[in-house]
């Protein structure tokens, strides 16, 4: 589904979504096509799942979300370097 279309079938939701289609472009992930997963009533619990399929699937493009964004903004972040143990 688009953005749009998830808005208006979800209002006022926080949602933990799975991108189908995206692609980045100048440094912002671009959504294309999305697969809502869950719906949850606050943050705290879509975090939760969040982070629980993200350690079974850290391969997965999954984002947490609330429908009253109109635009969804994402910022890719590239790690450079090598971080080593303190």
């Amino acid at each position: 589904m688009k953005w749009k279309e998830i808005r208006s079938h979800y209002p006022s939701q926080w949602l933990l979504v799975e991108a189908i289609k995206a692609h980045t472009e100048s440094d912002k992930r671009i959504l294309e096509e999305l697969s809502v997963i869950s719906i949850f009533p606050d943050s705290t619990p879509a975090m939760k799942a969040y982070m629980k399929l993200h350690r079974e699937s850290p391969k997965r493009e999954l984002y947490v979300l609330h429908t009253d964004r109109e635009e969804i903004d994402i910022t890719e972040r590239r790690w450079v370097g090598i971080r080593g143990a303190q």
